[in-house]
């Protein structure tokens, strides 16, 4: 898709190090730099993902007369840049850090220069494009009237994202979706001065449709970190957009990441709901990999950390043995989770400090209850065990049996409820190897999925 990223572009230096003394002068830390990578902030951090995302991609910017700017076009070199002059110098960003913890912040030239003019080329740019990103980071580039006017022109028929910024001006009307996160929406709207706490829903909730109204564009969905977007449009319809739950890392550029995913998502034909759904997951995506430092790694981005894959499951147990703790383990198809599922993963659960489900694939469950099971997909199932609190991760094995996924994590504990003996059960073998232990948990009789999926069956 060609994507057309609009917006101030900045020169990012991130340095890393390690530091294990003072200094001699005063009571700071020395830093002994290993690393000093560069790259392309603001703007250009938007075109640099999308364009890694294998898109055709134009980033519409200013740039300064210095070396600085040259730097950001090497930075750039599958980009097409648009750039006017920015009458300034380039804006240079260092960010120092020690081992995972920022130790400061540095800018160079960051002053609020004047609201640059935009050129006929910068303008044009826009035209043809599948969707726009309009990256405002508050240094006068979405503030220009020529740029302002064509973006309301082209935003009759092309999908028009704008990531806002606090210092920045307010997006033109008829675009799309705005995409500020709460302190932007704050900033924007009066919505604390009537005793709302902002970074809440009830927050978001009110400064979304307010600011739809204010700013009168399609939808706004104000961002909440971790836990997601809360949507509203100009329709007065309002809806919560969670995030994954997956661990977080660095949140910089996470904003982007979400403003870019929305973009491609509408660029393919999707509604605005459904793209922020997509926005809200690359993100999620984006910061579980580990944020820019994986984006800027020479293999690429790792995948998200999807929960209930095994590394997730390798991971929860590992730190709960490092603390020292039992791990327990139950399997089960669990295909129409009901009361009896619940009770039994809960006792298991009491078992120890961690409960690990060995789920039964889509090919196992086929091959044990025959063709027309199972009747929820391998992915319904593992995001229903995981919104249980008893459950902490999720193991799938496409065997009959769960043996080969437990020689993976050698749990401590093996669970499973009925009416039977823990000698009697398949996986006292597999766990006698690594000295782990069998317990049946209370049975709950008159409860069962093929009961149920029968009694559904007959109801429709």
């Amino acid at each position: 898709m060609r994507i057309v990223v609009v917006g101030d572009t900045l020169l990012d230096v991130d340095v890393a190090g390690t530091s294990d003394r003072l200094s001699p002068d005063a009571p700071v830390p020395v830093v002994d730099v290993t690393t000093d990578d560069r790259r392309a902030g603001g703007a250009g951090l938007v075109a640099t993902m999308l364009v890694r995302d294998g898109h055709d991609v134009t980033l519409v910017t200013v740039l300064g007369d210095d070396s600085r700017a040259q730097e950001l076009r090497d930075l750039l070199p599958d980009v097409t840049v648009v750039a006017g002059p920015s009458g300034a110098p380039t804006p240079v960003k260092t960010r120092v850090r020690v081992v995972d913890h920022a130790l400061i912040r540095i800018d160079e030239g960051c002053a609020t220069p004047p609201v640059p003019e935009a050129t006929d080329a910068m303008t044009a740019a826009l035209d043809d494009a599948d969707a726009i990103v309009v990256a405002d980071y508050g240094r006068g580039v979405a503030a220009a009237p020529a740029l302002r006017e064509a973006l309301a022109r082209v935003a009759e028929h092309t999908p028009v994202v704008w990531d806002p910024h606090p210092k920045g001006a307010a997006p033109v009307p008829g675009i799309t979706v705005a995409t500020p996160n709460a302190a932007e929406a704050r900033r924007f709207t009066d919505v604390e001065g009537h005793g709302v706490p902002v970074a809440t829903v009830p927050f978001a909730t009110v400064a979304a449709a307010a600011l739809v109204e204010q700013w009168g564009v399609g939808a706004v969905a104000v961002t909440l970190g971790d836990r997601g977007a809360l949507l509203a449009d100009d329709r007065s319809d309002s809806r919560f957009v969670p995030a994954p739950s997956v661990t977080a890392g660095d949140p910089c550029g996470a904003g982007d990441r979400l403003a870019a995913g929305v973009a491609v998502a509408l660029a393919g034909g999707a509604d605005v709901p459904d793209a922020v759904a997509a926005g809200v997951v690359a993100a999620s995506e984006y910061l579980a990999a580990g944020g820019v430092t994986a984006l800027f790694a020479d293999d690429g981005p790792a995948p998200l950390r999807v929960p209930g894959a095994d590394r997730d499951a390798l991971r929860t147990v590992h730190e709960v043995r490092s603390a020292g703790g039992t791990v327990v383990a139950t399997g089960g198809c669990f295909d129409l989770l009901h009361a009896g599922h619940a009770r039994t993963l809960s006792a298991a659960r009491a078992l120890g400090d961690c409960l690990v489900v060995c789920l039964n694939s889509d090919t196992s469950v086929r091959a044990l209850k025959g063709p027309d099971r199972p009747i929820m997909t391998q992915d319904d199932r593992v995001e229903l065990l995981l919104a249980l609190d008893c459950v902490d991760a999720v193991v799938v094995f496409d065997e009959h049996t769960p043996d080969e996924a437990l020689r993976r994590f050698r749990p401590d504990v093996w669970a499973k409820g009925g009416d039977y003996t823990a000698s009697e059960l398949p996986e006292a073998a597999t766990l006698a190897e690594w000295g782990g232990r069998v317990v049946t948990v209370p049975f709950h009789p008159g409860r069962s999925t093929t009961r149920l999926a029968a009694a559904l069956e007959h109801v429709g």
